[in-house]
């Protein structure tokens, strides 16, 4: 992060990317906007402050917070019927329930057959989350400011993600509030890297300034970095977000997916996988 702003929100600067591990989310014709969520992660949006923090009962969830706000913007007056499939571990710092209202947003104005102008969606997004419109974004980007600004991010090299998540979900709004000491300064990133252990490294000069808070929260997450950091394959091991998954950058699909299987342990969610590139 580099600052704060007068109003108590803090200035951003992320590398998002975006893996091939994540919810999926369907449509049907209906006559009202209702969304039925299932999947392993389903029983977690039931409760309050779940799902990255943002209220999670049926009634309440950001996807279905999204669904009425384009349907109250463009003047629908169809429903649908939503279903997620929830495979992502929610308040997880991944960006899972971001990622959910962005898909919401697309998946409903083509199902009602919409023509939002250029930026549209984007301004609608940014009054749902400070995460949803980069997951609006066709890959890989910078997200700066309070995360309107985004960024062409250099061309991401082929490497291999695997995420790891101790079972513990961190609520955004309290590691904020932890976060104590000085700001980051603006990462400087080469114009291209040649493989994922250049990458590696240059990532390995920035920090995440809500690392140390919300390990003062939960001190599993260190457990977790100091496992990702034995294995092998393991080029780089950072928190993701606000917590508590943690990812371990690796040299292809393949080593990630040899990592995984070393960490699984019970109680842990580990999945592994590719990145998805920036779009040039």
């Amino acid at each position: 992060m580099l600052g704060r702003r007068a109003d108590g929100y803090h200035l951003l600067d992320s590398l998002v990317a975006f893996a091939n591990v994540g919810d999926r989310l369907g449509v049907a014709a209906a006559a009202e906007i209702t969304l039925a969520c299932v999947g392993p992660f389903a029983a977690a949006l039931a409760g309050p402050g779940k799902n990255g923090g943002q209220p999670s009962a049926a009634g309440e969830n950001l996807v279905l917070r999204a669904a009425r706000a384009l349907a109250d913007g463009w003047g629908v007056t169809e429903g649908a019927a939503l279903v997620l499939e929830k495979s992502l571990p929610v308040a997880s710092g991944i960006g899972g329930g971001s990622a959910d209202a962005a898909a919401s947003l697309r998946l409903l104005a083509r199902h009602w057959g919409l023509a939002p102008p250029p930026g549209a969606l984007a301004q609608l997004a940014a009054g749902l989350g400070a995460d949803v419109p980069v997951c609006l974004h066709p890959g890989a980007a910078r997200m700066q400011g309070v995360g309107d600004i985004l960024l062409p991010c250099p061309p991401l090299p082929p490497c291999g993600l695997v995420l790891v998540n101790p079972g513990v979900a961190v609520a955004t709004a309290e590691v904020f509030r932890a976060r104590t000491g000085a700001f980051s300064a603006p990462a400087l990133l080469r114009p291209s890297w040649p493989d994922a252990a250049a990458l590696a490294a240059d990532l390995a000069v920035c920090r995440n300034d809500l690392e140390a808070p919300a390990l003062g929260l939960a001190p599993v997450i260190g457990e977790v970095l100091a496992a990702l950091r034995t294995r092998p394959e393991v080029l780089l091991a950072r928190m993701s977000g606000s917590g508590a998954t943690c990812f371990g950058l690796c040299p292809d699909p393949g080593a990630a997916a040899r990592a995984a299987a070393a960490l699984a342990r019970p109680g842990w969610w580990c999945r592994s996988g590719g990145i998805f590139p920036s779009p040039h």
